[in-house]
């Protein structure tokens, strides 16, 4: 039942389809909320819990499967959306799902480590999307995107920060949890292994995709857009510049 109440609050299958429609909030709201607080706290319920979930090893396996679903079909969801704010909204579900395998394998401080990185890149690239927006006054499909990288050069530098450190890529923050959640896993279950190594791979599609769609190419948008294109001032870059040191030195410390 504690874990029936987790996948509500940390928008595990079936109970995730109210993170991303929540994203329509402002950018800010969205990267504190769904990148580091409140998405987390069932994560956090069962690292705190640990010792009643060791002595029923079924409902690990429960957690497991859940979180390997959850992580699975969100990318898969990820890798077809257009909005900007919806592609890290699925990419949250899916990170959620990596730490809920990682507590089913028994490495809770693994959990909790990732849990710790996500908040770093993940609250960035929600920023550093609401930079995006911003500078495209409101538009938020990346089909009306393109060559940004121009216009907002440190949005793109900091977004491309964020998209290696989530992609578990070396040696940012996201590559050292990734690779203890998967190195937990593999010594516990073989088809969870499978399962997550199958998501990070998603991972990396969706996100460099999103990645090249905003900053790279053409703009495709209306011509008078592409006019009004700027960049943030900088009490939008200054939180943006310091979540990027963390995406790249979180890891290490």
């Amino acid at each position: 039942l504690f874990f029936i109440g987790v996948c509500g609050k940390s928008a595990q299958i079936p109970l995730f389809t109210w993170l991303p429609d929540a994203m329509a909030g402002p950018t800010p709201v969205s990267a504190l909320i769904h990148a580091a607080t409140m998405v987390t706290a069932g994560i956090y319920l069962i690292a705190r819990m640990h010792f009643m979930y060791d002595l029923v090893p079924v409902t690990q396996l429960v957690i497991g499967i859940t979180g390997c679903l959850t992580a699975l079909v969100a990318a898969t969801i990820a890798l077809k959306q257009n909005d900007i704010k919806k592609i890290l909204a699925y990419s949250t579900v899916s990170q959620l799902g990596f730490m809920a395998v990682a507590l089913a394998a028994g490495a809770y401080i693994t959990a909790i480590f990732h849990l710790v990185t996500h908040s770093f890149f993940k609250a960035l690239l929600f920023l550093g999307a609401g930079s995006v927006i911003h500078g495209l006054h409101g538009e938020q499909d990346i089909r009306q995107m393109g060559g940004l990288r121009h216009k907002m050069r440190w949005t793109y530098g900091v977004m491309l920060v964020g998209t290696i450190a989530i992609a578990g890529l070396p040696p940012l923050s996201g590559f050292f949890s990734k690779d203890e959640i998967l190195t937990a896993v593999h010594s516990h279950n073989m088809g969870f292994f499978i399962a997550l190594a199958l998501a990070s791979a998603f991972t990396a599609w969706y996100m460099f995709r999103m990645f090249a769609s905003v900053f790279h190419g053409a703009f495709r948008g209306k011509n008078e857009t592409w006019e009004h294109v700027h960049e943030a001032p900088w009490s939008m870059r200054g939180p943006l510049v310091v979540l990027a040191v963390l995406s790249l030195a979180g890891g290490l410390l």
